[in-house]
């Protein structure tokens, strides 16, 4: 996953060498998102019918293609095959490994698997524009050197994952795969409508950070140091992790409306950073919006995994991640066609209000719904 992110802190490097605008940026960046889309939308539940492993094995190799493509430095069309390449390992994995460390945890660990499962993902998203950014800041060829160590993390990664044992019972071999749509068992329905709507929301913020804020931090807040935007960036995933530390304590079901309100406070924030032109309220959009985010979707993950069977898991939860997905996508194109007009901190401003919006009206629908105060013992 922290190849998904590599690129954050080098978009400005492609900008020079490349020179396209802000809102060709988030064009760039959606191509990733519609990636992950596409795969989740047509082979999202394949893992439950062909297995785990080849799944993920083909995951890697994508990545590994995602990687060649960028070290190639061909221009726009290479920056956009990379990015699409990205997005499909990102929509192979994010359904697939989530169940399949599910699968794998020993009786009684659940719980903690969802959390290793979650946590993964987030810090794998979170260190990669940290590892960029300190190489390109400290270490010669920052176009090519990220890449290159993402190579060689996905080689060790091939090789553990070549060797992991297979959890699905009667695995059809990966060339009997059919495109299918990930699909919502009866009893995930229930609870689809409200996970996905705090997953949108709180994905919405993740896909601001890992796409414009480079942007707004060189532009208007004279940032220029990549090693530090790599690191705000990584302080929003980092608050994800931290808030799905907080959902043993609190339950899937109190935990998803309760990320919504953190959301809120962390897109106020944002709010601030953007109309004041400062650093510190920006930082702290990162790790409190961040940390809503994670109480979120810890919560859906949770919520997903204790509702689908077996047989249905890798779907349902690869559906969950179609609609994240689109709240990465949607909200970032939005704010690159509205920053050309306005400018960058404004279109930023009418982004963070329709999310607080959205946030507020997910969270009351999620504490009016029947139920809404179950689940305080469980972490899913």
């Amino acid at each position: 996953m922290a190849g998904t992110t590599l690129p954050t802190p080098l978009y400005g490097l492609y900008q020079e060498e490349i020179g396209f605008s802000e809102l060709m940026v988030t064009v760039v960046f959606a191509v990733y998102a519609f990636g992950v889309i596409g795969v989740l939308l047509l082979v999202g539940n394949v893992s439950d019918t062909v297995g785990r492993r080849p799944v993920l094995l083909c995951g890697l190799a994508c990545a590994a293609a995602s990687a060649v493509a960028f070290l190639a430095e061909g221009g726009l069309p290479l920056l956009c095959l990379g990015r699409l390449l990205s997005g499909f390992s990102a929509g192979l994995f994010t359904g697939t490994a989530t169940a399949y460390v599910l699968e794998l945890a020993p009786p009684g660990r659940r719980a903690r698997a969802a959390f290793a499962a979650t946590a993964a993902n987030m810090g794998g998203l979170g260190c990669g524009p940290l590892l960029s950014g300190l190489l390109a800041e400290y270490a010669p060829h920052p176009l090519v050197l990220p890449f290159a160590v993402h190579l060689v993390m996905l080689a060790a990664s091939f090789a553990v994952t070549w060797f992991l044992p297979e959890t699905v019972d009667g695995a059809r071999p990966l060339r009997t795969a059919r495109p299918r749509r990930p699909s919502l068992p009866p009893q995930v329905r229930g609870v689809f409508v409200p996970a996905g709507l705090a997953a949108f929301a709180g994905f919405s913020l993740l896909g601001v950070f890992t796409s414009v804020s480079p942007a707004f931090l060189a532009q208007d807040l004279d940032v220029h140091n990549h090693a530090v935007t790599g690191l705000i960036v990584f302080t929003a995933f980092l608050g994800s992790t931290l808030g799905q530390l907080l959902v043993p304590r609190l339950g899937t079901a109190r935990a998803i409306p309760l990320g919504c309100l953190v959301l809120i406070a962390g897109l106020a924030l944002l709010a601030a950073a953007l109309a004041w032109n400062t650093l510190p309220p920006l930082v702290l959009a990162a790790l409190v919006g961040g940390s809503g985010q994670g109480m979120g979707l810890r919560g859906a993950v949770g919520e997903i995994a204790a509702a689908a069977p077996a047989e249905h898991r890798g779907g349902a939860l690869s559906a969950l991640f179609v609609v994240a997905y689109f709240g990465i996508s949607i909200p970032v194109i939005g704010i690159g066609l509205l920053a050309e007009p306005l400018g960058l901190s404004d279109a930023g401003l009418v982004f963070a209000g329709c999310m607080a919006v959205l946030a507020a009206a997910s969270g009351l629908y999620l504490l009016r719904r029947p139920g809404a105060g179950a689940g305080a013992g469980g972490a899913g």
